[in-house]
Order: structure tokens, then sequence, then C-alpha cells
């Protein structure tokens, strides 16, 4: 059975860097981290733009992205270009049109331990196929790509779109709840991309549009069987010493300068469980 059309009484004002969130203590800015890599680098002048313009923290969400809080707004409730501009020169904002569908979460610990497959590439390649495509700015801002690296620990997240890799060379995509083809983990970007666009010339215009694949009134591809080597669950990373790294928890009041600098790794991951998995030296020589 299709499901219900969904009629919403207001736009999509998902936050982002350009379209920030009007909250009582300012702007809420929230900033795309596709796959949750980051370089320290740039979550470093992350925090030296939340020192000079917000309340000097760096907070981490449910879909692995980072958020700034009281943020300057000018008249529009856009951020003020001083703090926009400053935003850009960290490196994690490459297109203001792309800001809020950047949206890709991965297994944080593809590529250093365990998984089938070393997903980073496809989220790169992914990222980048979004960034080169103007139709695609034209995602909602709440819209998921959830690529699992075989283990299972992002199964039970939501997902618009998405894969779980079967082997080191194959994975099977998800379509909303559903499972579709499997495809060689190389052309994997290709035919999300792919299904992305076939989602917006689907979802329909006006108060009535889908904002997720589930909400469409006709399935985006004919359902498959779900390949039963991707069929893993398994639960959430714990925190302290973990295979490829030290996963910190991040609290509600978020990260500082001081912390974040205090870091050795060039590159951290965060995750969908408010922290961040440093890797350890010997888990980026060594891969998965």
């Amino acid at each position: 059975m299709a499901p219900a059309a969904t009629t919403r009484s207001r736009p999509d004002r998902c936050p982002g860097i350009v379209h920030p969130w009007p909250a009582d203590d300012g702007g809420l800015v929230r900033i795309r981290v596709p796959g949750g890599q980051v370089s320290t680098a740039a979550l470093r002048a992350l925090a030296e733009v939340a020192e000079e313009y917000g309340d000097g923290r760096v907070r981490v969400t449910g879909r692995a992205n980072l958020q700034l809080r009281a943020m300057p707004l000018d008249a529009g409730d856009r951020l003020a270009a001083p703090a926009l501009e400053a935003l850009e020169a960290t490196g994690l904002l490459p297109s203001r049109a792309h800001d809020r569908v950047r949206n890709v979460l991965a297994s944080p610990q593809t590529g250093l331990a365990g998984g089938h497959a070393d997903l980073r590439p496809v989220v790169t390649a992914l990222d980048a196929l979004l960034l080169d495509d103007p139709e695609l700015a034209g995602l909602p801002g709440r819209f998921l790509f959830t690529l699992d690296d075989g283990r299972g620990d992002l199964a039970d997240r939501h997902k618009d779109l998405g894969l779980v890799a079967l082997d080191a060379g194959s994975a099977q995509l998800r379509v909303g709840e559903g499972y579709g083809a499997v495809v060689d983990l190389r052309d994997a970007a290709g035919s999300l991309a792919g299904l992305a666009r076939d989602f917006l010339a689907a979802r329909g215009t006006g108060p009535a549009a889908a904002w997720h694949v589930d909400e469409l009134p006709a399935p985006l591809v004919a359902p498959v069987p779900a390949e039963p080597a991707g069929v893993v669950h398994a639960p959430a990373l714990g925190y302290g010493e973990v295979p490829g790294g030290e996963h910190v928890r991040v609290g509600d009041d978020g990260l500082d300068l001081p912390t974040i600098a205090g870091w050795s790794a060039t590159t951290v991951v965060v995750t969908p469980w408010h922290g961040v998995l440093i890797p350890t030296s010997a888990s980026l020589e060594e891969g998965p």
C-alpha cells in the first residue's frame, strides 16, 4: 500500500550555515560533515569561529553533524556576513547552494577497523556528485544518505537512500526502508546520486511534496529481497577505547578549542552517538 500524502504547514526549515535557525540565544548553525570525517585543523578553525562569533562551543548532533549556537543574524534571520565568511574560510562550506543537502551518514569505524569494506571513498565520491549537480541542491534538508559498511551499526538508523556493504567490492542499495540492486562499490555513489535525482522528479511540489523517500506515493524502485549478508544489526559504538581508536563522548555543552587542540590525530570522525572517534595512528596505517 502506498503511504498517505504528507501535507505540511511550513517550508523545510532544517538549519544549515546560510540558513540558521533563529533560536532564543541567536542563530543555530548546523555544519554538514559527510561521513563524519573532519580534519582537526578545520575543527580548530570552527572552534575559533565559535569563540569569536558564538558561545565558544562546537556541538555534535545525532546525525554526526556539527552545530554552533548564539551566532549573529542579520535582519532577515540569515547568518551575518562576517560570520558566514569566517565559516567559509574553514573549508566546511564548499557550496552555499548545497549547504543543507550534504547529509551523508557512514559507519564511523569504516576504513579503520572491521566492516566488510572501506566506505570512505564512496562518501567522498557521493559528496563530490552532490556538489557538482545544481539539481541536487534541491534535496530537502532532512534527506539522509546512510552508508553501512556491513557491520550493522547503522542498520536501524533512518535512511532515504543508502547502502549496506556485502563484501569488499559490492553493496546492496537501500531505498527508503526497502532494498534495491546489488552494485559494485565503485558505482555506488553514482547509483545513489541517480536515485536522488529520481526522488526529486517524483516528490512533487507545494505543501504535499515529499521530504523522504518513504513518503512518495509509489515506490521509487521495484523492491527486491535483502541479501542475507547485508541483514546485520549491531549496537551503538561504545565510548572509550574501541577498535580503531578512542570514542570520546561529547556532552550537551559541546567541545571547546583547548580540547580540540589537544588531539594529536589529523582527522577525526564525528559519530551519530554524540561522540568523536579519534583514530589511532596504527589504525590509519593498517586500515580495516
